[in-house]
């Protein structure tokens, strides 16, 4: 699937606009994405700016993307 340990919140951030998600928007302590009535939390790394590839696959399997597609990006 994901080929390193770490993504980058930039490179996160943009993956998803690929797949069609807006923002980030402001929502409380997290911001998040949305694409229709979906909306997904985007962490906040405080710091290193770094997200373990761990909580990437949590993301990506609560939005419904499979491994696949996050790859073609």
């Amino acid at each position: 699937m994901i080929r390193s340990s770490v993504i980058s919140r930039r490179e996160l951030i943009a993956n998803f606009k690929k797949l069609g998600f807006e923002g980030p928007l402001s929502g409380g302590k997290h911001q998040f994405m949305k694409k229709g009535k979906l909306k997904i939390r985007i962490p906040n790394p405080h710091g290193s700016n770094e997200i373990p590839i761990s909580l990437v696959k949590e993301i990506l399997r609560v939005a419904g993307i499979p491994g696949e597609e996050w790859d073609e990006l």
